[in-house]
């Protein structure tokens, strides 16, 4: 359990290393360009290693099906609950979207290594890919508040690089095309690095933001939703299912992860309190820590 926890400390050590970043070199180190770096360019890779590492069966595509079965079913009472707690619709639209937006790509698929094995890849990669979707249609919808249509989020899932290079991953996947042992460790060494520029990147957004700005009511009912209702009911629905208690350990730690760098990105797209995101994304980071000796042991005990 020690090592365990020890290599997903050590996830950490790179959030730090671009806060560090940041913080010395200030305007000279532009998150925009590790963004385009990582989003372009590196990501993909992420993708089409991740397919790579087992063939597809019935079972693997069950999975994302179930993890966006479990964030639709829970969403309705969430954003019925934000209407009753939260007067202001930004506050609301941030209680009602961001604590579903996890980050299973950045912090979820190296978390699964450590507590799962290379094993648990080919699952926190679909469920990664699922959570796009997340980000880019029902995230869009409810920070924009109906700004944009949901053609216009579907066309811009389509512009994601990560969307046809998991075509490309699945097609390879599905008709077993033979890869070399060097090629799949030139996309193993491209998912490595683009794992690694994400939690940098997290640590870059990380540095200069102002928690004394959150609103108290909005940080505990955000928090409390991330890390007290959610993993419950994922627990509960899981729970009556038929799928392996190893899966199920995957997708329960995939719904616990702290919240995504992509929150970011959509609230300061339509002024949705970017500032206030940002803060939740650091207080959920921070507060996971701790709670890995929980998650670990939960995942020990319940699940392997």
């Amino acid at each position: 359990m020690i090592e365990t926890l020890m290599s997903i400390l050590f996830v950490y050590v790179f959030i730090l290393l671009g806060y560090m970043a940041k913080r010395i070199f200030k305007e000279e180190m532009n998150p925009k360009t590790l963004t385009v770096m990582s989003v372009y360019f590196l990501q993909p890779f992420v993708t089409i290693w991740g397919f790579s590492t087992a063939r597809l069966h019935s079972e693997h595509l069950y999975v994302p099906l179930i993890y966006l079965a479990i964030i639709l079913l829970l969403l309705f009472p969430t954003i019925l609950l934000g209407k009753a707690l939260f007067t202001d619709p930004k506050e609301r639209a941030i209680f009602s979207i961001a604590g579903f937006v996890g980050n299973t790509g950045n912090i979820g698929i190296p978390l699964g290594i450590a507590l799962f094995g290379e094993a648990s890849v080919i699952y926190t990669t679909l469920i990664n890919i699922a959570n796009v979707f997340v980000v880019y249609i029902i995230g869009v919808y409810i920070y924009s508040r109906g700004s944009f249509s949901i053609k216009e989020s579907l066309i811009n899932i389509i512009r994601i690089p990560i969307i046809p290079a998991s075509i490309v991953a699945i097609l390879i996947n599905i008709y077993e095309l033979p890869l070399s042992t060097e090629i799949i460790e030139f996309f193993k060494m491209g998912a490595y690095a683009g794992i690694v520029l994400q939690l940098f990147l997290l640590g870059t957004f990380l540095q200069g933001i102002c928690i004394k700005e959150l609103h108290p009511k909005l940080f505990i009912g955000t928090i409390s939703q991330k890390f007290i209702i959610v993993p419950l009911a994922t627990a509960f629905i899981l729970s009556l299912t038929d799928l392996a208690l190893f899966v199920q350990g995957v997708i329960f730690m995939e719904m616990m992860v702290p919240l995504a760098v992509a929150n970011i990105n959509l609230a300061s797209l339509y002024n949705c309190r970017p500032k206030d995101v940002t803060s939740l994304i650091l207080l959920s980071t921070l507060l996971f820590m701790p709670l890995l000796f929980g998650l670990s042991y939960v995942i020990n005990h319940y699940y392997l």
